[in-house]
């Protein structure tokens, strides 16, 4: 499969819009904990959804995940534990601060560890990536991410110390400015571990070529290992809170324990929950087809992906009201960062695009010299010779069919 980045930035952008969009329909739930309604969406997006998905689109699925080795298994099941704890508290950061900052501060640090840290780790960081125009232009764009997500921060600065304490509060009913930039600090930099379960899941991509997997869905797989561990935190978490604050038997209770004994709309809360697993599920699908189609710079898939959610987060922040009542000052910002990471998702693109033709010119140097000085060759049975046309033909068949390294 030929490498598309403009199409990948678009697979990129709809994991982006899936991701700002999953945690609306948890608003609709009614007289649930956080920690029901966050465990029955999690078995959706994290056990459901990864493998009723990968299934479809993944010939013998069982067979491919028994041929990946234990230590692969492991590495992408603990990198998923890891992060389990960067996806339960960013619950808690929406929570806290409300979509729009909640998302500037935590995908900050995400977005900043999850993208240079595994090709640092790998050696490319230093040779591959600043060795190469397409490579610094594409830190460039994630530069210019950085500072999109860092005015975004500042609009939601801006917005707080604009707005009076009680206006706050009925915009975002337990808004705690401390509290959420500590949680959202945590809640960032541990979230980074999926960008390294993904890494550590290349493995997995070549046993899916082998059993004649697209390119395209070679990475559904390992989203099946990767969330395995994000599940297991999530769970043992939401079962502490049960326990505590005695609310297990909100899955089945048709009434609450409040005193007026209202009525709790199970089927609707079953169905908003399973809506917002799939959707959140959905961010890491599309992400998996929009990596594929990056080329030899993968690692940038992850600031591509933070840029797209902090773009629709904000627009759906806008939606919802959430900067209702900020000066012009702030709104000013709230567009000045949708505009930068916009910007950086086209300076990501184009490096990556660059990076495509110059592999291509590569591989079509190597093969011109491969051939330089010798004579046209006829296969048996052949009216013409093979020409390095026909061995450019064979060699991009090749490199089709094998994954590309990660």
């Amino acid at each position: 499969m030929t490498p598309n980045p403009l199409l990948g930035i678009f697979f990129h952008w709809l994991g982006g819009l899936a991701s700002a969009s999953f945690y609306v329909p948890f608003r609709g739930v009614r007289r649930w904990s956080w920690e029901t309604y966050w465990l029955v969406g999690g078995i959706f997006s994290w056990v459901v959804a990864p493998y009723l998905i990968a299934s479809l689109v993944v010939p013998n699925l069982t067979e491919v995940l028994r041929e990946v080795p234990a230590g692969t298994v492991f590495w992408c099941y603990l990198f998923g534990v890891l992060w389990g704890f960067g996806g339960l508290t960013f619950g808690l950061t929406m929570r806290y601060l409300g979509m729009s900052l909640g998302m500037a501060v935590a995908l900050g640090y995400c977005a900043a560890f999850g993208t240079l840290a595994p090709p640092i780790v790998r050696g490319e960081f230093f040779t591959k990536i600043l060795g190469s125009q397409s490579g610094i232009l594409i830190l460039v764009g994630v530069a210019i991410c950085l500072s999109g997500i860092a005015v975004a921060g500042l609009a939601g600065i801006s917005k707080e110390k604009e707005l009076p304490h009680e206006q706050r509060i009925a915009v975002i009913k337990e808004f705690n400015l401390k509290k959420g930039l500590l949680v959202a600090t945590f809640c960032g930099i541990m979230s980074a571990c999926f960008s390294y379960g993904l890494a550590a899941g290349g493995p997995v991509r070549e046993i899916a070529a082998r059993h004649g997997v697209s390119p395209l869905w070679q990475g559904l797989p390992i989203l099946v290992l990767v969330l395995a561990g994000g599940f297991t935190t999530n769970a043992v978490w939401c079962v502490v809170l049960h326990v505590r604050n005695r609310t297990g038997a909100q899955y089945f209770q048709a009434q609450s324990d409040a005193a007026e004994a209202a009525r709790v709309p199970l089927v609707m809360n079953y169905l908003l929950c399973a809506v917002a697993g799939f959707t959140w599920y959905f961010q890491f699908f599309f992400y998996t087809m929009g990596e594929a189609q990056m080329g030899a710079y993968r690692f940038s898939s992850w600031t591509l992906h933070m840029a797209s959610i902090m773009i629709f987060g904000t627009l759906w922040g806008l939606a919802l009201r959430e900067w209702r009542g900020a000066g012009v000052r702030t709104m000013r910002l709230v567009a000045l960062s949708v505009a930068v990471l916009v910007a950086s998702t086209l300076v990501v693109g184009y490096g990556n695009y660059l990076g495509t033709l110059g592999a291509g010119q590569t591989s079509t140097a190597r093969a011109g010299a491969s051939h330089e000085g010798e004579s046209p060759k006829k296969p048996s049975g052949s009216g013409r010779p093979l020409s390095c046309h026909h061995c450019l033909t064979i060699q991009a068949s090749v490199r089709a069919s094998t994954p590309s390294g990660r």
